[in-house]
């Protein structure tokens, strides 16, 4: 099975590459330019899976429409090979959960927005895919991903940080080649550890200092990936779920 990886050069590309358990092609725009239609063709020729961690963060400045775009050139130069898209839980918003793939979304921001955008695409392209709703990955979040000192974190009125579904980069690329090998995938797939985990929690867990602050009106309290299809074909441990687990798992010594 050939595997290729677009956008390695990208946060969640470096953090999956080292990490990776067994063979793939990883590459960066400088090796597949997905403006270049002819060259991208030409880097998937053979590619039976391609996932594609290529586009745009909030953080990134770039325009959010390009999440669109670069997922539709990249079904554009599948060639059949099948095709997994990462969307985010950001297309869920301030809704309750557990939050299922067949359950309402209520994007509330122009990246979540974006994303949408890009499922609705992805759904009417002829080329076969799976869109993957991701939760949190640690090391590419904004809390251990973006921690500098003087970092502050909303607290709500319980005492309590907001909690959402995480997972360690360790244990998404094994996620992610288990998914490589299935033959029969559903068009969204939500992608995250089981449960929630808060905040704050994963900050101690590292030893990261960080103080309070004032939850707003804005702040999502917690955001709950329902994982339960993604089970039936993973295996998760408890520790898996935990902060001290995700933390371990983002810090373990990467192999080459």
């Amino acid at each position: 099975m050939r595997i290729v990886m677009l956008g390695a050069g990208g946060k969640l590309g470096q953090l999956l590459r080292p990490r990776w358990p067994g063979d793939a092609t990883w590459t960066t725009r400088a090796e597949a330019d997905i403006d270049d239609l002819a060259a991208l063709k030409r880097a998937l020729t053979g590619a039976d899976v391609i996932f594609c961690f290529a586009g745009a963060t909030p953080s990134s400045g770039a325009p959010m429409d390009v999440n669109v775009t670069v997922a539709r050139k990249t079904l554009d130069a599948a060639q059949g090979a099948h095709v997994f898209l990462f969307s985010s839980a950001a297309v869920y918003g301030a809704l309750q959960g557990p939050l299922s793939e067949d359950g309402p979304t209520s994007a509330q921001s122009p990246y979540g927005q974006s994303k949408l955008e890009m499922e609705q695409m992805a759904a009417d392209h002829a080329n076969p895919c799976t869109v993957l709703r991701l939760g949190n990955v640690a090391g590419a979040d904004a809390i251990l991903g973006n921690w500098k000192p003087g970092f502050q974190l909303d607290q709500l009125d319980d005492g309590t940080t907001p909690s959402r579904s995480y997972i360690g980069p360790t244990k998404l690329a094994q996620v992610l080649k288990t998914l490589a090998t299935q033959t029969h995938l559903p068009k969204i797939l939500n992608v995250a550890a089981p449960g929630t985990v808060p905040m704050g929690d994963l900050l101690d867990a590292a030893g990261l200092a960080w103080t309070s602050k004032p939850a707003t009106n804005r702040t999502i309290a917690r955001v709950h990936l329902d994982t339960t299809v993604l089970e039936t074909d993973v295996a998760f441990t408890p520790a898996d779920s935990t902060a001290t687990g995700i933390v371990n798992d983002w810090r373990r010594e990467m192999h080459t």
